[in-house]
């Protein structure tokens, strides 16, 4: 009898744990999914002030190796991560009522 109780509490505790283990998962994978997300927009905008500063310098994809266009695709990448920072810092502030530190 004892030995029945124990065996049925061990199941229902085991699919409650999977249960939860599926919840997290489920919740990991929409993380994931939202951080692509971002990534690809900021490599959108990325390639979009590239090609916007080719233009301004009279130059074009062609002019530079990959190597070279990677390394500016990675500096307007970083320029764009910078600014949101800012952004969302300032946001919070101005939230906070902490925008005499702005």
């Amino acid at each position: 009898m004892i030995n029945k109780i124990k065996k049925t509490t061990s199941s229902a505790i085991n699919i409650t744990k999977e249960q939860f283990d599926k919840t997290f998962d489920f919740a990991k994978i929409q993380n994931d999914k939202l951080k692509n997300k971002i990534d690809m927009k900021i490599q959108e905008k990325a390639i979009l002030n590239l090609k916007a500063e080719l233009a301004m310098r009279h130059k074009s994809f062609d002019d530079y190796n990959d190597e070279e266009i990677e390394t500016m695709l990675q500096s307007q990448k970083q320029k764009i991560i910078d600014d949101l920072k800012t952004k969302s810092l300032v946001g919070a502030l101005a939230i906070l009522g902490l925008d005499f530190l702005i």
